[in-house]
């Protein structure tokens, strides 16, 4: 397996523009029959979604409810290995743990003026859709990072959609996660028709405010195409990572971490900054011998990112390296130096920070409680990671007492006049006092 070494200072203007730019799709190629898919789903509801489950995913629904059935969870939580439920519940625990302290505790009222005070009212929106992908393999982990914090907030209604298997089963691992979390609303239905039926409703599967989680560029596709209608929650598509290192670092592991979000698919990307000549060759090394172990198809998806979006860049300083990162606002970030809290505090754009040597992004994908549902393509400059305030809602809430309005009265009267609403400044000049 092969991955390229280039210094940043040799990178023409093209090349940076397009490793910037990344495989983030223009849904115009595909704008068309997404559309046509989301129509259908609006007019014919659950026979659309049985006909493209057929086309799509070579699944049979004919005769199978859309949801999943209660025997159904027994028998998932029947077929899974005892130590991989194990493993399971420790990351569903840990990432409850993690998300709970994101709750808002209360209404919190504060005292601007006397007589004057004003907070926030925090509540869980009513209904959320969780689109769990299943393209390239099976993600409980992805289920169970959408689910906690959803359940966590307090949302009614929430409901799971994700691909079935062409019997029509869906993943086990993903029903005793939701299970275990306590949603039992599962439905076997996956890509752009899926999305259409979260944001009409159908037969089976009830409409909802909001739906959250990657998927597919179809999937971002009909999410972009529906944004007028439903909350579609942050941009998440290809994934990508970067790594800045300097010289302790042991290349053998950032050859392994570089590889991680790297089997994704072949429109992830990869990237390694140093400012080492020597870890940069030994990484590359150490890329070679690992990448000829690997299976396919994820031996030909790391092999397609280091040809495309990925690789190995050579930077004069790890001050460069950080200018890097804040421009392209990874969605992982891994930093391997001598004094990652230093680097930390220079970054201004990034999903998740992981730092130094004994936390790959692996760790942070399954297990360390930090939710693993974060912006791509550049959004991380201004969208945070799933988290339980994704699924709340806050009213702003503000009571006065008769001198609190007198000290108000005279600013607002002016103001309204100036701004020429008549009827702002009666409200106040024309009151009667009580």
């Amino acid at each position: 397996m092969q991955i390229y070494i280039q210094k940043w200072n040799e990178y023409s203007d093209e090349q940076k523009n397009r490793m910037f730019q990344r495989s983030e799709m223009d849904i115009s190629e595909v704008e068309d029959s997404i559309a046509q898919i989301l129509e259908q789903v609006r007019l014919k509801g659950d026979q659309a979604l049985i006909e493209y489950t057929q086309r799509f995913d070579k699944a049979d629904l004919r005769t199978v409810p859309l949801q999943v059935q209660p025997e159904e969870f027994e028998a998932a939580a029947q077929a899974l290995d005892d130590d991989l439920k194990g493993s399971i519940e420790f990351a569903v625990n840990t990432t409850w743990n993690y998300h709970l302290s994101q709750k808002p505790e209360g209404m919190q009222m504060k005292e601007l003026h006397p007589g004057l005070i004003a907070g926030e009212r925090a509540l869980p929106i009513d209904s959320a859709g969780l689109y769990v992908p299943r393209g390239r393999g099976s993600f409980p982990s992805m289920l169970y990072m959408l689910a906690v914090p959803a359940k966590i907030a307090g949302v009614p209604s929430i409901q799971i959609v994700t691909p079935p298997n062409p019997d029509g089963s869906v993943d086990a691992a993903c029903l005793y996660a939701a299970k275990l979390i306590g949603i039992e609303k599962v439905f076997r239905v996956g890509g752009a028709h899926a999305i259409a039926a979260l944001a009409y409703g159908t037969e089976s599967i009830p409409g909802v405010l909001k739906v959250v989680g990657p998927g597919s560029s179809y999937v971002t596709a009909a999410k972009r195409l529906l944004a007028s209608k439903i909350d579609t929650g942050l941009p998440a598509g290809p994934s990508e990572s970067m790594i800045i290192a300097d010289e302790q670092a042991d290349a053998w592991n950032i050859a392994l971490d570089l590889m991680v979000e790297a089997e994704h698919g072949s429109d992830s990307c990869a990237l390694l900054l140093t400012d080492s000549p020597a870890l940069a060759e030994q990484v590359r090394s150490s890329v070679s011998q690992i990448g000829g172990s690997l299976p396919a198809p994820r031996a030909g998806f790391v092999q397609d990112v280091f040809n495309r979006y990925g690789g190995i860049i050579l930077t004069e300083s790890i001050d460069e390296a950080v200018e890097i990162v804040n421009r392209f606002a990874p969605e992982h970030l891994l930093i391997n130096t001598r004094e990652p809290f230093h680097i930390m505090n220079k970054i201004t754009n990034a999903g998740e920070i992981l730092l130094g040597k004994h936390l790959p992004f692996s760790a942070a994908n399954y297990s360390t409680g930090a939710n693993a549902v974060l912006p791509t393509g550049g959004w991380a400059k201004s969208y945070s990671p799933v988290s339980v305030r994704d699924f709340m809602k806050f009213s702003s809430v503000v009571y006065a007492e008769k001198n609190g309005y007198q000290q108000l009265k005279e600013h607002v009267i002016r103001i309204a006049e100036y701004e020429g609403f008549i009827t702002h400044g009666n409200a106040l000049k024309m009151r009667r006092e009580e």
